[in-house]
């Protein structure tokens, strides 16, 4: 299987359309994403989010933060560790939380989930995107599987 991290950011008139605009900047706002939890098959690969045929049903792990107050701090994270058996992915996201306290607790929590699998971790990946809030705001990061 071949995963894509991706994250985006933006503003818009109401929360869905920050919303919307935050996964078009994250370069997935045209395809239908079901959010799954957090396991990886072996030998998942890490690739370059590819172009992916609008409509299509796509399974993520997704993290969101959201505000609609000016000169909110949002974050969000996904943290993806690796081994030579499988993988786990967590998200995290906060408000008004400093950046990386939301990266180090994602990072905490995959460790946590491997260790809990008697997994023995090859790498761990990170991806975050924060924004302050103008007047309405969503930051997102995901984990995109793909076929």
């Amino acid at each position: 299987m071949k995963v894509s991290i991706t994250s985006g950011r933006s503003e818009g008139p109401t929360r869905l359309n920050a919303f919307d605009n935050a996964l078009l900047d994250a370069g997935i706002g045209d395809v239908n994403l079901i959010t799954v939890s957090s396991i990886l098959p072996k030998d998942t690969e890490i690739v370059e989010l590819p172009y992916i045929k609008e409509g299509k049903m796509v399974n993520c792990v997704l993290a969101c933060a959201h505000s609609d107050q000016p000169g909110d701090l949002i974050t969000a994270a996904v943290a993806v560790a690796i081994s030579d058996d499988f993988g786990c992915v967590v998200e995290h996201s906060g408000v008004n939380q400093d950046p990386d306290a939301i990266k180090e607790e994602a990072e905490t929590m995959v460790k946590y989930m491997m260790q809990v699998r008697g997994l023995t971790i090859r790498e761990i990946i990170i991806a975050h995107e924060s924004h302050i809030v103008k007047e309405e705001a969503v930051a997102l990061a995901a984990v995109v599987y793909l076929e």
